[in-house]
């Protein structure tokens, strides 16, 4: 079991950038990492998640606006995003799934507005 600490949220003009952060309490190495995001009212949505071989996956609402990474030797996960619109406003939530026992730690959540 990992304690997952985001960062990183906070208030974007539309078509602007941000860096979320996701810092680990321990190794991430046995870990499948990933994005989530839930929207005041709506179901919790995947946005994005990187293997422990660096292979990635996106959500559809965020393909080509969004790029997670990892490093390992810190333990932190990022995922940034360009191009924001009104519609990522959403908590953002880090996910960590370990690969043998199937487990889902998750993070307390950073919020990310975007308005003008």
């Amino acid at each position: 079991q990992v304690q997952l600490v985001e960062s990183g949220g906070g208030l974007v003009e539309p078509g602007g950038s941000l860096r979320l952060s996701c810092a680990a309490s321990g190794s991430i190495f046995m870990y499948y990492m990933g994005w989530f995001r839930q929207a005041p009212g709506k179901q919790r949505e995947f946005v994005a998640a990187i293997t422990r071989d660096n292979k990635t996956n996106y959500g559809d609402s965020v393909k080509g606006r969004a790029t997670i990474s990892r490093d390992n030797a810190k333990n932190r996960v990022y995922l940034h995003m360009n191009s924001l619109k009104p519609e990522d406003t959403a908590a953002y939530y880090c996910n960590a799934h370990h690969v043998l026992y199937n487990t889902d730690d998750w993070g307390q959540g950073t919020q990310v507005t975007v308005s003008s």
